[in-house]
């Protein structure tokens, strides 16, 4: 694989250099374009771009429509809100669409892209509670079992309830604003010094996708009679089988 790689690298390297004023779009030519010439470096960071921000993208949106198809009322909020704003929506409009970034929050509560990350420890250290790690250790940390803990979510954890992270921001004209909750208890994006840079990105690109979406068609589940989802943690969240859907326009 990692010849395949330097291989590509090289090739595209090559390509540039014939072409000066080639035009091109793609990222591994972006970042040769901008100065990156280590190979290494270039390999990991494509590498990286596509694992964490299109396939956790993707792996998201599975289970987001899923869970918003099987809730109605939640789908019809979604709606008021899109229908609120201008077919192209601006980026504060974006920006604004709270009970959308809601449900996103929740799915990923309930299904977070990845649902086990692990750190390799660099240094002898000490975790909060005492526990001495050593050099080498290697930590994993559970984002989809700490989605369904009762410790950290209540009772109601098993429940698809997107106003869990809502406030009041004013009552009679029904504002509501996003009430986050912290890194630690929520590490669908990591937390402290790793944190996703990509986490306000990542959060743009989705709204905007539901809202052209789900503006104009509904996504419908078409599993066959008798299949039963079933959640697969792979290195990302999966769904056994695909989820196949059908699309209908909205009338």
């Amino acid at each position: 694989m990692k010849f395949g790689n330097s291989q590509i690298v090289k090739e595209k390297k090559q390509e540039l250099g014939e072409k000066s004023s080639l035009k091109s779009v793609d990222l591994l030519s972006r970042f040769l374009s901008s100065g990156h010439s280590d190979e290494n470096f270039n390999i990991d960071i494509v590498i990286s771009f596509i694992l964490a921000g299109r396939d956790t993208t993707s792996a998201a949106f599975i289970w987001f429509f899923l869970l918003a198809s099987k809730h109605p009322n939640v789908e019809n909020e979604i709606l008021k809100e899109i229908n609120d704003k201008s077919e192209a929506a601006t980026f504060e409009e974006v920006k604004d669409m709270v009970y959308t970034h809601t449900t996103l929050s929740e799915s990923m509560r309930l299904y977070p892209p990845v649902p086990v990350d692990r750190k390799e420890v660099i240094d002898d250290d000490v975790l909060p509670d005492g526990t001495l790690i050593k050099k080498g250790t290697r930590v994993a940390y559970h984002p989809y079992a700490m989605g369904r803990s009762e410790k950290l979510w209540g009772s109601d954890l098993a429940e698809f309830r997107p106003e869990r992270w809502l406030e009041t921001r004013d009552a009679a004209a029904e504002k509501w604003s996003f009430m986050a909750k912290d890194p630690y208890t929520y590490p669908v994006f990591q937390a402290g010094p790793r944190i996703c840079l990509g986490k306000e990105m990542a959060f743009l690109q989705m709204k905007r996708v539901v809202s052209g979406m789900l503006r104009r068609f509904r996504i419908v589940p078409a599993f066959e009679e008798g299949i039963q989802v079933v959640f697969i943690a792979h290195l990302l969240s999966k769904m056994k089988g695909g989820f196949p859907v059908r699309i209908e326009e909205r009338v």
